[in-house]
């Protein structure tokens, strides 16, 4: 019995506790490289990155066979069930369904038809990325945007005889705006997840540095964009705004984020039923074709959990940190370290959302470490991956544009017009720089004792 207490004894610092993980990337990414130097399309999807992680968890199993099969399941188990993992994995499901449910009975359609009627010709790329900005944050997922609003500025851009890489341009980078900034996006719910911040606040944070790089890119938009001819008016229903309007208002003002999903998916249902768009039969339908379409993501996450926690165990993030003692001088030089770790996790694994749950665990003891608000680094988190996702062209939406347009826009064409990505990358290291950000503009300082932030532990103590 003590030796087996021993054996599950947290160990020293260990490199070699990482191999599992880096293995996880090379899989993943050199399934991708080989893919695509042959020709396949989406090569970097192809794998699928849970059977890379699968993977990893086996090699870690056998790695560590001394301690005992049983023993390293507890360990695993632990990771997966983790209360942080598990409520992450229900959000993913519900925001899954409200996204399949809303799509389903139009909302996408509408909000993008709404959007693109309203836009004055002068005004048609900016208007662009404000529209595909607007419904990423209601609905959560870039590819969502990307597949609603791309044949429609494709054709406006034909007709108009803009530039049509700068027209994409706005496409994404105004479906990227969102997926880093909404309530119910992916990455958003496992940045926040993994940090232990509440969303509120989180998009707090984050809005303060989006919202102004966003306006200067607009602005630029403006300035040095091509004028096109309007493009008419399209067909929509302003009822059918109404959910996304909904979740992202209750969001904002506090409400539990399982109340607010399920609200979500009710009144979208709702909608579509009162409109005749869909039957109560196919809102169950779409529910379950939520559930599926977050399958991926929910299995990751479950994993990723489960071997953090050996990795931790055997002493792989006490190494990382200590190697990163060499380079990190205080909570600044950290901040921007967890900035270019999670880029170049994304770079290698073509994923936002498993860049954030991959260094997730990290980013957290690193943050402890330096005593950097957890609400900024969650902040960092999803922007840093969603600014490299807008730069790699083996991206999914990269190539989700190419496919929409027929190959007639070459994704390298593009990244020169990514210019609200590169605005967000200077705004947010800039913020690093500013003593007084995180009082400012996280409504008060982060309270280390209670691990929540000050205003919340006063609330308590009234």
């Amino acid at each position: 019995m003590e030796e087996k207490e021993n054996l599950l004894k947290e160990r020293d610092a260990s490199g070699i506790a990482l191999l599992p993980l880096l293995l996880f990337i090379v899989i993943y990414l050199g399934a991708g490289i080989i893919l695509q130097s042959k020709g396949v399309d989406m090569a970097f999807y192809q794998f699928p990155s849970v059977v890379a992680m699968t993977i990893a968890v086996v090699v870690a199993f056998i790695m560590y066979h001394k301690t005992g099969i049983n023993e390293n399941f507890s360990l695993f188990a632990r990771g997966a069930g983790e209360e942080n993992i598990m409520t992450m994995l229900m959000i993913f499901l519900l925001a899954g369904a409200f996204s399949s449910v809303a799509g389903a009975m139009g909302g996408v359609q509408s909000t993008a038809n709404l959007g693109l009627t309203i836009i004055p010709a002068r005004f048609i790329v900016p208007g662009i990325f404000v529209i595909a900005a607007f419904l990423s944050t209601a609905t959560g997922t870039s590819m969502g945007t990307v597949g609603a609003i791309v044949p429609i500025a494709y054709q406006m851009g034909k007709t108009a005889d803009l530039n049509m890489a700068f027209v994409m341009a706005a496409v994404m980078t105004g479906a990227m705006f969102g997926d880093n900034l909404s309530m119910i996006s992916d990455t958003t719910i496992a940045a926040t997840r993994t940090q232990g911040v509440q969303l509120k606040d989180k998009f707090r944070t984050n809005a303060w540095l989006s919202l102004p790089s966003a306006v200067i890119a607009i602005v630029l938009m403006i300035l040095f964009g091509d004028a096109g001819s309007a493009v008419g008016t399209l067909d929509y229903s302003v009822v059918k705004i109404i959910p996304y309007i909904l979740v992202l208002v209750l969001a904002l003002i506090g409400m539990n984020v399982f109340a607010v999903l399920i609200i979500g998916i009710v009144s979208a249902a709702l909608v579509g039923v009162g409109t005749g768009a869909i039957t109560f039969m196919d809102v169950a339908g779409k529910i379950w074709a939520g559930y599926q379409g977050m399958i991926e993501v929910f299995l990751l996450s479950m994993f990723v959990g489960g071997l953090a926690e050996m990795t931790k165990h055997y002493g792989g993030l006490k190494w990382l940190i200590q190697k990163a003692n060499k380079f990190f001088k205080g909570p600044k030089s950290a901040s921007v370290g967890i900035a270019v770790l999670t880029a170049i996790t994304d770079a290698a694994t073509a994923n936002n959302t498993v860049s954030i749950i991959v260094n997730g665990e990290i980013a957290k003891e690193i943050s402890r470490k330096y005593k950097i608000d957890p609400r900024r680094t969650a902040s960092f988190l999803d922007i840093f991956s969603c600014i490299m996702q807008g730069f790699i062209p083996y991206g999914a939406q990269f190539l989700m544009v190419a496919s929409l347009t027929k190959n007639t826009v070459n994704p390298t064409d593009m990244i020169p017009y990514n210019w609200y990505l590169m605005i967000l990358a200077v705004v947010s290291i800039i913020s690093v720089m500013i003593p007084s950000y995180n009082k400012i503009v996280c409504k008060g300082q982060w309270d280390w004792e209670h691990m929540m932030p000050d205003y919340e532990v006063a609330k308590l103590n009234k």
